[in-house]
């Protein structure tokens, strides 16, 4: 199993430096980088100087920068990556070197390795996509070397919203935006030399993959874990659509800033609440970051209390308001009410004085997100309805505001608020001199209530009433909350109750890119499923994407496929026109990876039981909560009903960090023009911003500053590459310029994977070399016009014991460094290897083969192109990989401290097995211990093998010289 390193805080890394004896010399490169526009551009880079390092001090294998250069066409290249990467990756498609039989050996171990799914967007990768993209290929390489059967699948998150927009705004169909924007992500990994078992391909628009879907879903319709109900969503007057969370911003929408209302419509619901407990406690069984699931927990937010009931005073109907609360101890200390602003029972209570101010008030508040409205920093807004409540505490009237900070999703739409107990409801009171009754008493003393809430536990206050019976005073708060509870299923005012922040998932999208619902409605409006033989139950083709004006979907206006028979009574019916949302599709299918061409079941038993669950899933932290929550849930449904066989469908997640985009210097100017230092700008001076050029940039301490002015501090900066800043590159850029092997090994030797790193073009140069070298050490020197021979050196003779030691401390370190996703470690133990080889005077052919097949799931086509020169006919992709000897870990010498006459002159390097005579021997010959030992007589010698030698020798006597 794979380490599970939980992720620093947010620290952003700079590529971390070559082993110290690694010889480097950085090529001055200068980003175009301004405040908006920093695209690199890579056509202005050159790679001449990426051979400018020497083998090593002492080095038998000297190498300059003149006799290492390739060149064709006046290019200079560090070894011919533009030749053998085209080359073996149409070797491996030819022969489909990665494909993983149907049939396979169900003996052997297996290993399922899974990217989280991409959407296929019209721009392309840039180069933070392969961060995690390549993790999983080094996993999934070393695994298949060490005789595993491999699972490492890739397919698209086709559907969605962005295609959907581009038809609009085009007139283009989705599938064909679709259909291209898949071939250029495909394209593009092929060229990074990913092994993906290309067979497997699937896309959540092929209609045989939502055929499945869609069966999924009539599962969750049977069982009553799909339902329709009214819910409030984002609608939009202007554009006349439903807009997801995502595309409203500050209430308007994100396209052409039109206001935003929350309006009840008819929505598709799953009920994946009814698996809240198991969604919980199943977590502590899985092998993720505890961050993660710290945030599914979150989510869900189980938390156990009480409902209790508060009659409305003052109206002819017997109206009792459920409120739901953590902590039943405090209801003596509730001083008002809180309903939602979309609360069932607000109309019905409010006064008609009030009513005016009420209405606009939710109105204000429909336009408002449920994150804006529960946001801690914001300040409270409320409006009384007129209307009072009874505690049944104590009997005292109560007055019921209406505020947005409680939500109507949340609990029951309705709070007790205790203002010296929470701080929101502190807040409020404070605001709107409500009154403050504090029930609590801390353990270290009295509190002033009315400067700050005590939300902790305590000792009971002010909680007793002879006319309800119930008197907590003197409790601990836990105590007092169980006698509350009691007194509340005596009384009939209320139940211990256990409530989840997790709603039901909203499943219905008023788009056309969708999966189509698999239900018709009869003339009588019922809801009826279709049969299960009739899937898939395809997309009508259209022309017009756009919306309806009237909150219908699009699918609206496919008339002939709308309106269809019941094939129960033969009467009139309609199709269901909303569509499945984007996750569906990525809900399962890491199971159709499994058994992708399985046209009479979702996925074969046999081949599930085997392959489940999928052993390491890589994927961005953006996806902790939802895709995984809701792919957890599909799973346990699919377990119940026995189409699946673990309860779980992830074993190990890892997050990888973001790679942000090349740092950024800025340098303030005040009016004048003059440069000022960053440390002493402040808001209300007139500052302009200037961006640095690297080459004029230093760093001093813990800041950069001006390299010619070091008084003037500057700005240092990196931002998640997106096209609106102008810093994404294009990874397709890179491998043209240092091919894909670079690419891949730069970004894992940027930092620690789970981290955010900062891109620096300049810091593939490193990488580049390192492999050029690796190519020289194999190959030998390319001749005089600047062509690599097609063969490698003379190899000669059998390993020794040192080449054999250092070999397999590379080893040792680069399997241990895989095997814990610490892959920056393993490519330095690689190079500390690369510079131990330069110095040798023969090179064993042995140490070098088994050097190659440690490098080849980092540099897969460099070490295919190396093994294949090496005398090997077949790839060495399924051949074994190293394995340490750890004989050869144990060191055989030791360093010996040498004393003369009981004072330490200097040490010498000796084997364990050491004698006294060779000991004496070696600190004879050493040049600064002889000098000790020339002329005198040797009296003593003390020896204790492996910790020390002292010799103990005759002084000359000295001559006194007597002075006349």
């Amino acid at each position: 199993m794979f380490t599970q390193i939980q992720p620093a805080p947010r620290v952003y890394f700079l590529p971390p430096p070559l082993p110290p004896d690694y010889p480097l010399l950085r090529r001055h490169y200068t980003p175009i980088l301004n405040s908006r526009s920093c695209r690199t551009s890579f056509r202005r880079l050159r790679v001449s100087n990426c051979l400018n390092a020497d083998g090593g001090n002492g080095s038998s294998r000297q190498e300059s920068e003149e006799s290492t250069a390739g060149r064709e066409g006046g290019v200079r290249r560090a070894y011919p990556y533009h030749e053998i990467e085209p080359k073996w990756q149409r070797y491996w498609e030819e022969t489909k070197t990665f494909r993983t039989p149907d049939e396979i050996d169900m003996s052997k171990p297996k290993f399922y390795v899974l990217d989280m799914f991409p959407y296929p967007s019209g721009a392309g990768l840039h180069v933070g996509h392969p961060l995690g993209y390549t993790a999983t290929d080094i996993l999934a390489r070393l695994r298949r070397m060490q005789g595993f059967n491999v699972l490492h699948p890739m397919g698209w998150d086709a559907f969605g919203l962005p295609a959907e927009q581009y038809a609009i705004e085009t007139g283009t169909h989705p599938k064909v935006t679709t259909i291209k924007n898949i071939d250029r992500f495909r394209s593009q990994l092929k060229l990074l030399g990913f092994s993906y078992d290309w067979d497997r391909e699937i896309s959540t628009t092929d209609t045989e993959y939502y055929k499945w879907t869609q069966w999924i879903f009539l599962q969750l319709l049977k069982r009553g874990l799909a339902y329709q109900a009214e819910v409030p969503v984002n609608w939009c007057p202007a554009l006349g659509t439903v807009l997801a969370n995502e595309e409203v911003v500050d209430g308007v929408s994100e396209r052409g800033g039109h206001p935003v209302i929350r309006k009840p419509m008819r929505q598709w619901m799953l009920k994946i609440t009814a698996y809240a407990d198991r969604l919980l406690e199943d977590l502590n069984d899985l092998d993720w970051p505890e961050s993660v699931k710290e945030m599914q927990r979150n989510w869900i937010g189980r938390s156990e209390g009480a409902e209790m009931q508060f009659s409305v005073v003052d109206i002819e109907s017997d109206l009792k308001i459920t409120v739901y609360t953590t902590r039943p101890d405090t209801i003596f200390g509730a001083t008002y009410l809180v309903l939602a602003p979309e609360h069932v029972l607000l109309s019905a209570i409010v006064s008609d004085a009030q009513r005016k101010d009420v209405e606009e008030y939710r109105e204000v508040a429909s336009r408002k997100s449920d994150l804006e409205r529960t946001e801690l920093q914001k300040e409270k807004t409320g409006v009384f309805s007129g209307c009072y409540a009874t505690n049944p505490a104590n009997g005292l009237s109560i007055p019921i505001w209406v505020a947005d900070y409680v939500l109507g999703s949340y609990g029951t739409g309705a709070i007790m608020a205790v203002p010296a107990h929470d701080t929101r409801d502190h807040e409020f009171a404070l605001k709107y001199n409500i009154p403050i009754c504090g029930v609590v008493n801390p353990e270290n003393g009295s509190l002033d209530y009315f400067e700050k809430a005590f939300s902790g536990e305590g000792t009971m206050i002010n909680s007793s009433s002879t006319t309800s019976g119930l008197d907590i005073n003197g409790l601990t708060s836990k105590n007092a909350a169980y006698r509350v509870i009691e007194w509340l299923e005596k009384t009939g005012n209320g139940m211990k109750k256990v409530n989840y922040k997790l709603r039901d998932w909203l499943f219905a999208r008023q788009r056309y890119w969708g999966e189509p619902i698999p239900v018709i409605f009869n003339d009588r409006g019922e809801c009826e499923p279709i049969s299960e033989a009739e899937l898939p139950l395809t997309l009508p083709e259209l022309d017009d994407f756009t919306p309806t004006g009237t909150g219908e979907p699009p699918l609206a206006k496919a008339l002939s496929w709308v309106e269809t028979i019941d094939p129960t009574t033969g009467g009139s019916a309609r199709r269901e026109t909303n569509t499945m949302p984007q996750w569906a599709g990525s809900c399962w299918y890491y199971l159709r990876f499994m058994d992708p061409k399985n046209s009479n079941a979702l996925v074969d038993k046999e081949k599930e039981m085997y392959w489940s669950p999928v052993d390491v899933y890589v994927g961005g932290a953006e996806h902790a909560v939802l895709h995984l929550l809701y792919a957890r849930f599909w799973h346990k449904v699919l377990y119940d009903i026995g189409v699946v066989s673990t309860k779980e469908p992830f074993q190990c997640v890892i997050n990888q960090g973001i790679i942000l985009g090349e740092v950024q210097y800025l340098a303030y100017r005040d009016s004048d023009g003059n440069l000022v230092s960053a440390d002493v700008v402040n808001d209300t001076g007139n500052f302009s911003q200037e961006s640095i050029p690297e080459e004029k940039v230093v760093k001093s301490g813990d800041y950069f500053v001006m390299k010619d002015n070091p008084n003037i501090r500057l700005i240092a900066r990196a931002h998640k590459m997106s096209k609106s800043r102008g810093n994404v590159v294009n990874p397709d850029d890179v491998v043209l310029q240092y091919g894909a092997d670079s690419l891949r090994l730069y970004e894992m030797f940027m930092g620690p994977f789970r981290d955010s790193k900062t891109w620096s073009t300049s810091g593939i140069d490193g990488v580049h070399r390192f492999l050029a070298r690796v190519w020289r050490l194999v190959v030998g020197l390319p001749s005089a016009d600047g062509k690599f021979k097609s063969g490698t050196v003379d190899f000669e003779g059998e390993p020794s014991i040192e080449q054999l030691r250092c070999l397999h401390r590379c080893i040792d370190k680069v399997t241990e460094e895989i095997e814990a996703t610490r892959f920056n470690t393993g490519i330095s133990a690689m190079m500390e290897f690369t510079n131990a080889a330069y110095k040798w005077e023969k090179l064993p052919k042995s140490i070098i083969e088994e050097f190659i097949l440690l490098l080849s799931p980092y540099a897969p086509h460099m070490a295919e192109e190396l093994w294949s020169r090496l005398g090997h006919s077949t790839s060495l992709a399924y051949k074994p990989f190293p394995k340490v000897n750890p004989a050869y870990l144990k060191e055989s010498t030791v360093v010996l401290p040498v004393q003369i006459n009981g004072k330490t002159r200097g040490t010498i390097q000796v084997e364990k097995t050491c004698t006294e005579e060779d000991a004496f021997e070696l600190a004879s010959l050493d040049s600064k211990l002889s000098k000790f030992l020339s002329g005198k007589s040797i009296k003593k010698r003390i020896f204790v093998p492996g910790k020390i030698l002292n010799i103990i020798v005759l002084e000359a006597p000295k001559v006194k010289v007597s002075q006349r």
